[in-house]
């Protein structure tokens, strides 16, 4: 049986950065990923300027990618009601199936045992420093277990999590869509547009492409038997925009990506003896744009926690709650500002009153901005 010092479950933003970061340092990492690279994820592909410097110590050239730097913002409201802002600092555009190839290339260069089409079954823990990670090629062993694995997982349901217990409504039941679209729109614009129940985003990524991705919740759906085309119609027509993009921009998808089951509820930063990163810890509301980087600063917190566990400076219960401790002093108030926000917006009344009422105040779009940003790191 193979021994790691850290076996990571998964392999995003958080998962792939946190490998590297370790195997820099010298230690024995396994990641275990689901999908095989390059792939697709359902997400918003803008990445706040707090996380550029942090790729590049990942290995990532960034400059060299001459990607979209996306300096404004534009919000309307579902009767086409709008505002435009600047970001500061902003952010920039790459699709996940570029980032994460990168990223993963760059592991594996670094000597992380990258596995991939592995599916994790299980987690026993032996004893607080001794893991076993079943899954559908081998069951291996580390020192240590990080679940980095995303929004919603399996193995959440086998922790018997709180959240997945949850069924206030709300906060849970979303579903995401996501298009590759050719686009007349700016290179330096981040959008987000407005319909009932839900909101969608779009913004320039690598090449000529544009990343448009809207969340919307799962009872808008079904009211439409399941038929996406159906609801776009029906719903996400109604604001001008977005039937204006619908029906003009050509996709490179024959058929949408897309996701169910996305769920806001408050979440745990361990479980079982298992340390969670990036969704797997909480996941803040799309809207607000810095879920990749948060789950990367995240992901730096633990890289630089794990080696004082790793050479005896620190026990599994102070590691633990180190984590947890700066977890909650970096994303506590985002993650409820993005609640807060959501509760807003996709409500057709609130959110036409809401950007008539901020469009003369651009304070307070300036507030609700930092709210959800962080600091480089």
């Amino acid at each position: 049986m193979q021994k790691f010092d850290c076996i990571i479950i998964g392999g995003g933003l958080g998962g792939l950065t946190l490998s590297i970061q370790l195997a820099k340092k010298g230690y024995q990492i396994a990641l275990l990923e689901k999908e095989t690279y390059p792939f697709h994820k359902v997400c918003g592909e803008y990445i706040a300027m707090e996380s550029w410097n942090y790729l590049i110590n990942c290995g990532i050239q960034l400059p060299n990618l001459h990607l979209p730097r996306l300096e404004k913002l534009k919000v309307s409201a579902p009767n086409g009601n709008f505002i435009e802002h600047q970001l500061k600092p902003g952010g920039f555009g790459i699709s996940r199936h570029k980032l994460d190839h990168l990223l993963a290339l760059e592991a594996k260069k670094l000597g992380v045992n990258l596995i991939e089409n592995c599916k994790v079954n299980d987690v026993t823990e032996i004893n607080e420093n001794h893991y076993l990670v079943h899954s559908n090629i081998e069951t291996i062993e580390a020192k240590i277990v990080v679940g980095s694995y995303g929004k919603r997982s399996n193995l959440d349901v086998k922790l018997n999590r709180d959240f997945i217990q949850n069924k206030a409504k709300g906060l849970n039941n979303y579903i995401g869509i996501k298009y590759h679209v050719k686009a007349n729109l700016p290179n330096d614009i981040i959008e987000l547009h407005n319909f009932k129940n839900g909101y969608c985003g779009i913004s320039k990524i690598e090449e000529e492409k544009y990343c448009m991705c809207y969340l919307t919740t799962a009872q808008n759906l079904k009211e439409h038997n399941g038929n996406i085309k159906k609801m776009e119609e029906s719903v996400l027509y109604k604001n001008p925009f977005l039937k204006k993009y619908f029906t003009s921009f050509e996709s490179f998808y024959e058929e949408p990506l897309a996701i169910s089951q996305i769920n806001f509820s408050n979440k745990t930063q361990h479980e079982n003896g298992i340390i969670m990163l990036g969704d797997a810890a909480g996941l803040i509301t799309p809207l607000c744009g810095n879920g990749m980087s948060m789950a990367m600063k995240a992901a730096k917190i633990l890289s630089e926690l794990l080696p004082q566990y790793f050479e005896n400076e620190i026990n599994k219960s102070h590691l633990t709650a180190k984590y947890v401790f700066q977890w909650k002093q970096n994303f506590s108030t985002r993650l409820w500002a993005g609640r807060k926000i959501q509760g807003v917006f996709g409500n057709e009344m609130m959110t036409n009153l809401l950007i008539n009422a901020i469009k003369p105040m651009p304070f307070l779009v300036n507030k609700l901005v930092s709210l959800t940003h962080g600091k480089s790191f």
